[in-house]
């Protein structure tokens, strides 16, 4: 019984001091990654940023494009709630508006997809009637 006992203490012992090892051996592999990984974050995001700023900027409309903007023009209305409201409104509905119409194009372009891919369907499924 006592040589049961100290064989599975051996054979735990052992297997801890395995795992000791992996363990070790993962921190080097992940560290060794890291460390020789050439990585630049900074020039990408610089790139993203000006890309988003360009396309916030070609949209014509008269709401406000940015917080920034949105916060100023917040501080203009903010002794009448009632043009504040107002203000609101006709930004919404010209909101409502631009997506409308980025919806009605997207609308028609997926319908045209559609019926191109059924004329094709029509034409490969008569090609395989005629004999």
């Amino acid at each position: 019984m006592i040589n049961l006992i100290s064989r599975k203490i051996g054979y735990i012992s052992s297997l801890l001091k395995g795992l000791q090892i992996k363990g070790f051996l993962t921190v080097v592999l992940v560290g060794f990654l890291v460390l020789t990984t050439n990585v630049t974050y900074g020039q990408n995001d610089k790139a993203l940023g000006e890309r988003v700023r360009e396309q916030v900027q070609q949209d014509d409309s008269q709401r406000p494009k940015t917080i920034g903007e949105w916060n100023k023009e917040a501080r203009q209305t903010e002794g009448s709630p009632g043009k504040r409201l107002q203000k609101i409104g006709k930004e919404s509905a010209e909101a409502f508006k631009q997506f409308g119409a980025g919806y009605v194009e997207g609308a028609q372009k997926t319908a045209g997809d559609v019926g191109d891919s059924a004329a094709q369907t029509a034409k490969d499924i008569s090609n395989k009637v005629r004999p």
